[in-house]
């Protein structure tokens, strides 16, 4: 009969497993595999977090800010002006899940001042719906878009300002290629406007090219009166564009063409989910190495640890006794290194911009520039699932790292381990 000692995982087990360990001096190199194996799955796990989280977050931000000025789905007439807008937006505003639908009129301009110019992207808009915008009405710097409507003047970015030298109340020129038809061919359109509000979205490509007047306004200088050139359509979840998309074709009888921000926006969705597929193998891979250093530390434990099992075996250890003693001292180095790596990730992931602040000052550089990477903070946006992913991977790599050293420790013939003692 069994002795109530050899259960399975039974105290002298983890005994065993934790002094092992607690590796003695001439067994120092096998301390140091095990240190580097545990070094180097905290630093995976860490990596693959703060990784994966910073990606999120510059997803989240980036399309934030593109989806704080523009509509989430946009409606446009096939083939004809589209003059009935304000029927089409009352229709499209009935269907469940829809928050606003935005006449826009819209046209690329030059646009001058007495000492630079700029091509710009004008956006006509009423005020009431371009205070919906949330991006540019909460981020109004100068001015205000109080009365906008009536104030016939156009509501600028930041950097546009700047680069024009531009402040609330000056006036800018702003000439389109499509303006009257004469006989000596299309004479430009050119008229002057004042500066009424200045915003910052915190997206450095808007701020310097979009501009917005008021929608009658836009429409006169368009040339296109009683008409919309699009309806913007936001609606209360970005996610679901595919869900909606039938409602909205069956509200619209199915005369529009009817494209959401994915599909706008394409370039940067499909870069952004390879990318953030790429990295998560590539990274893997960190975790990967120091499970293999796992497998090749408890090899060399096994074998210098041959004379103590071959005793075990004798006293009454049984195979799956000797096997669980060494699981539990490898899994042990993987599942504590992975807890580490998920506190250290979380740690980081909290206080990511004071590390990046911190480190541009050290190295008197600018980490993340606005000019290149359109934000003007190094976001982080930790997912619980994702997380949750990454510490099963790591904890499944380092069990699994285990198990044929101590299959091999539990083969191991008690008699060859003891012949030459």
């Amino acid at each position: 009969m069994a002795a109530a000692g050899t259960r399975p995982f039974a105290p002298f087990e983890w005994m065993l497993a934790l002094r092992y360990l607690r590796a003695r001096r001439r067994e120092g190199f096998i301390s140091v595999i095990a240190g580097f194996s545990f070094l180097g799955i905290m630093l995976g796990v860490a990596t693959l977090i703060i990784v994966m989280s910073v990606m999120n977050g510059f997803r989240k931000e980036l399309f934030d800010k593109i989806l704080g000025l523009n509509g989430h789905m946009i409606v446009r007439p096939i083939g004809r002006d589209f003059t009935d807008y304000a029927e089409m937006a009352d229709k499209i505003r009935a269907v469940p899940g829809v928050k606003a639908a935005l006449p826009v009129v819209e046209g690329q301009v030059l646009m001058t001042t007495q000492v630079s110019s700029n091509g710009v992207y004008v956006r006509g808009i009423r005020e009431a719906d371009l205070k919906t915008l949330e991006g540019v009405s909460s981020k109004v710097f100068f001015g205000t878009l109080d009365g906008f409507d009536q104030s016939g003047g156009l509501a600028i970015g930041t950097r546009l300002a700047n680069a024009l030298n531009l402040r609330i109340g000056d006036e800018v020129t702003i000439v389109s290629p499509r303006g009257a038809s004469t006989p000596f061919g299309t004479a430009p359109r050119v008229k002057r406007y004042p500066i009424r509000a200045i915003f910052e979205i915190g997206m450095s490509e808007y701020d310097a090219t979009i501009a917005f007047l008021p929608l009658g306004e836009a429409q006169k200088y368009f040339n296109v009166p009683d008409a919309a050139h699009v309806l913007e359509v936001l609606i209360d979840n970005p996610d679901r564009v595919d869900a909606i998309r039938p409602a909205l074709n069956a509200a619209s009888g199915g005369e529009m063409l009817i494209t959401d921000w994915r599909e706008r926006n394409a370039t940067f969705y499909n870069t952004l989910n390879v990318e953030r597929n790429v990295m998560f193998m590539i990274l893997t891979l960190i975790v990967l190495v120091a499970a293999l250093n796992i497998i090749s530390g408890m090899i060399m434990l096994v074998k210098d640890k041959g004379r103590a099992i071959g005793i075990l075996r004798t006293m009454g250890a049984s195979q799956g006794a000797i096997m669980r003693v060494f699981f539990i001292t490898g899994s042990s180095i993987g599942i504590v290194g992975t807890v580490a790596g998920l506190i250290l990730g979380v740690v980081i992931c909290q206080n990511i911009e004071e590390i990046r602040q911190f480190v541009s000052w050290v190295t008197s550089t600018k980490l993340f520039p606005a000019e290149v990477y359109f934000l003007a903070r190094l976001p982080a946006e930790m997912d619980v699932g994702e997380i949750t992913s990454i510490v099963i991977m790591a904890l499944s790599l380092s069990v699994l790292a285990t198990l044929y050293p101590s299959w091999r420790a539990a083969r191991l013939d008690p008699v060859e381990a003891l012949r030459y003692e």
